[in-house]
């Protein structure tokens, strides 16, 4: 019996790695996509609503379904919509127009650290050092990948509004672990995730004013690297998998995980972005960029290949198989 139960637990952690990763995969091609409408003529805040409410139009079925949800669990929902949705995209997007896109990326993805601070400080729950250790070396690569020495312009708001995103993506880590240990009483993620897009959706109607959006634009092409490409196929790409399908395996993957360890693997979405951007908009990797995707990947394999202190059984969310996700999300 005690086998069987490691034997899940490494299986159900296998399951979330491979999660994680697709939802890395899946954000990273966001900004491939998103570039080519924001050169064909659209501005970036009208892409992220876009974006958004496309994806709370696909996921309306579920928000249907779990329309009890709301009642049950208000907190949840409108912490996920306000922090993992509009947070996130509305404070990053404010801060690219202030600071380099390098430093940008790479204070939001200071939230790994900032998720450990919040399960060591908050939480109170303890720790491994190889957790640590991979949270220093998955920043330190992606340092390099973003080569954030190119831009040395530091602007107080501009700083501020990127720590801003960093802070609303711990939101995103920490929320998606709640009632990750409750069983079959836990709350639907994909019930969280659709009213968490529909409550974004409506966040970022107010902030990016979308009446001014410019409509035909969708109904041309966009250049991908010099081919022409339908703008609203590169819309589509970036509704269902850049925002639905990547939100979807993210959660999940938390749920199987640990949010500190999901966050470090989440920091592989920056080497996916700026390995597409090289081979689909011919955005050159320079060498120190290979050099710290290859220290990113090893953080983010040192973080999930740990174990909590004083046991070698459990998978590092802690919990062991009890962690697994209810029947109902599994099966969705």
């Amino acid at each position: 019996m005690r086998t069987s139960a490691i034997s899940q637990g490494r299986s159900g952690k296998g399951v979330g790695l491979a999660l994680a990763l697709v939802s890395a995969v899946a954000f990273g091609g966001s900004g491939v996509a998103a570039k080519p409408l924001i050169e064909a003529g659209l501005d970036p805040l009208h892409v992220v609503w876009l974006r958004v409410t496309g994806a709370a139009l696909v996921m309306l079925p579920l928000a249907v379904r779990h329309r009890a949800l709301p009642r049950s669990r208000p907190a949840l929902v409108a912490g996920f919509g306000l922090l993992a949705v509009a947070g996130v995209q509305a404070c990053y997007f404010a801060a690219l127009s202030r600071i380099p896109v390098g430093v940008a990326l790479l204070v939001e993805y200071l939230a790994p650290a900032l998720v450990l601070g919040w399960v060591r400080f908050v939480q109170r729950r303890p720790v491994t050092r190889a957790a640590a250790v991979g949270v220093v070396l998955a920043a330190g690569g992606l340092a390099c990948v973003v080569e954030v020495w190119s831009g040395l312009g530091f602007d107080p708001l501009g700083l501020l509004l990127a720590l801003g995103a960093a802070c609303c993506q711990v939101g995103y880590f920490v929320l998606s672990d709640q009632g990750g240990d409750a069983g079959d009483a836990a709350p639907d993620p994909l019930g969280v995730i659709a009213y968490g897009l529909l409550v974004g959706a409506v966040v970022l109607t107010v902030v990016a004013r979308p009446w001014n959006l410019r409509w035909p634009v969708l109904a041309h092409t966009a250049s991908l690297d010099g081919t022409a490409v339908p703008a609203v196929a590169l819309l589509v790409w970036i509704v269902l998998v850049a925002t639905v399908l990547a939100y979807v395996t993210g959660v999940l993957s938390v749920r199987r995980l640990s949010p500190q360890v999901a966050g470090v693997v989440a920091c592989l979405e920056a080497v996916i972005a700026t390995v597409l951007a090289w081979v689909l908009l011919g955005e050159h990797l320079s060498a120190p960029q290979v050099a710290g995707g290859a220290v990113v990947l090893l953080g983010a394999f040192i973080a999930q290949s740990s174990a909590p202190a004083g046991s070698s059984a459990e998978p590092v969310a802690g919990g062991g198989p009890e962690r697994e996700l209810s029947a109902r999300g599994t099966a969705a």
